[in-house]
């Protein structure tokens, strides 16, 4: 049974949390030959000020604003049922 774990900071919509799950699970599918209901996604989202590289947190490298600009970028749909 695949398990894919993501961790990322926090800021995305659901619609971007969703394509993001559908493109995870559909790669495990191809790349490892495995029925589509044993593979797992699990996302993990980390506030950006907990989450530090050089002693510098996301939130205080990006600001406020650019983290609202990159929560409001335009995801991309997951294919409908009859598609995949």
């Amino acid at each position: 049974m695949p398990l894919v774990e993501v961790t990322m900071v926090e800021g995305r919509t659901p619609e971007q949390l969703r394509s993001l799950i559908h493109a995870l699970h559909e790669a495990v599918v191809r790349a490892v030959a495995a029925p589509p209901e044993n593979v797992r996604v699990v996302v993990r989202e980390v506030p950006p000020t907990h989450w530090a590289a050089g002693d510098v947190t996301i939130s205080e490298r990006l600001g406020d604003a650019e983290l609202a600009t990159r929560a409001s970028a335009r995801p991309i749909e997951p294919k409908g049922e009859g598609e995949r």
